[in-house]
């Protein structure tokens, strides 16, 4: 019994719901013993087409309208026989009216039942695909502590436009984390374009700048104007330089928190277009390099966190809220991060959030 009220959708419905689909129960019973002490010239069988209807709601399987349409006939017939002197008429189209609720109701479970069939396929289709474009980073590379969250404006979202990635090279370890114009799979297929280059040439091409100008010619490759992505490339120079170079395709400047607790926003000294775009500019990334001491933590985030608004119209405030979170493990500054966020936009997070953090640590 318990295991089929847990396959019920009644456990997912809300408590007013079942407060009113209990109270429909009990009206339906009530009518019923009316219908049998109030003598044979009255009845009330036609309120027994609603025994199916009710008998549907959040139901699971087909057999649960049709026994609850079975249950009905056979109380109309029992009120039929209670009531000798109301019309055949009336006791026969209540019958088949309670017939005609169980098909249809029964007929709608079955084609939820193939709608939930399909959306379970595609959702595990969206996440094997968020599995080969987004992988799981690892916890600690090198001598940096790494931790990443991605937060969707839809809570049923499992890939968007947003992308990152980090590889351990021999040029250092390298970090991408951009934004592509626009949503659904046109964005994925153009993220998955720039993850699968940068995959190829982070590993072989030495100047971060070419990364960026590899990354932009496979958007450029693709002939369609409109497509583009903000971006932030990241290396960290050999250990003994205690430094990260960073190239900024037109995305958010990434905030340094330094081991003191200051927060210095990183915005790079030319402003460059997004990947996509550089053939208007020319010869446009350009590297920068900055301290990055042990003790240190590098914030990468996309438009997403900096353009939230809260009710009052104001953006989100990160650098502030990145000096006022003292948490140094990365994993816990951004989860407390994405909380302040979702307080601070009254719990509706209306553009796709990416979040990564890089900490400096010692040997």
């Amino acid at each position: 019994m318990v295991a089929w009220y847990e396959r019920h959708r009644w456990v997912e419905l809300p408590l007013g719901v079942k407060f009113l689909l209990g109270l429909g129960c009990l009206m339906i019973a009530a009518c019923v013993v009316v219908d049998l002490v109030s003598g044979p010239d009255s009845t009330l069988s036609p309120v027994l087409i609603s025994v199916p209807v009710l008998a549907a709601v959040g139901a699971r399987k087909v057999w649960a309208p049709l026994g609850a349409g079975v249950l009905a006939i056979v109380l109309v017939f029992v009120l039929a026989r209670a009531n000798p002197s109301v019309p055949t008429v009336i006791h026969v189209s209540s019958a088949g009216c309670v017939v005609l609720a169980a098909a249809v109701t029964s007929g709608v479970i079955a084609l939820m039942h193939r709608e939930e069939q399909a959306a379970a396929r595609l959702h595990n289709i969206t996440e094997a695909v968020q599995r080969a474009l987004l992988r799981p980073l690892p916890p600690r590379v090198g001598r940096l502590q790494v931790a990443v969250r991605y937060a969707a404006a839809e809570p049923d979202a499992r890939i968007g436009g947003d992308l990152y990635d980090l590889l351990d090279t021999k040029f250092g370890v390298r970090v991408l984390l951009g934004d592509v114009r626009g949503k659904g799979f046109e964005a994925v297929e153009v993220a998955a374009d720039i993850l699968g280059v940068f995959r190829d040439v982070a590993r072989t091409e030495p100047g971060l700048e070419s990364v960026a100008t590899r990354l932009d010619g496979a958007i450029s490759r693709r002939g369609r104007s409109e497509e583009f992505a903000t971006a932030i490339l990241v290396t960290t120079a050999p250990e003994e330089n205690h430094a990260a170079v960073i190239v900024n395709c037109g995305h958010p400047p990434p905030l340094l928190r330094h081991r003191e607790g200051t927060v210095t926003e990183l915005s790079p000294q030319v402003a460059a277009p997004p990947l996509g775009l550089c053939e208007l500019a020319g010869d446009c990334y350009r590297l920068q390099q900055v301290p990055f001491q042990p003790g240190d933590l590098l914030l990468l985030y996309t438009d997403g966190t900096s353009e939230a608004r809260n009710r009052q119209g104001r953006f989100y405030p990160v650098a502030e809220r990145l000096r006022s979170i003292g948490e140094s493990d990365p994993g816990a500054l951004l989860d407390r991060l994405l909380d302040d966020l979702r307080s601070w936009t009254g719990g509706r997070i209306r553009d796709d959030v990416a979040l990564m953090a890089l900490r400096c640590m010692r040997w």
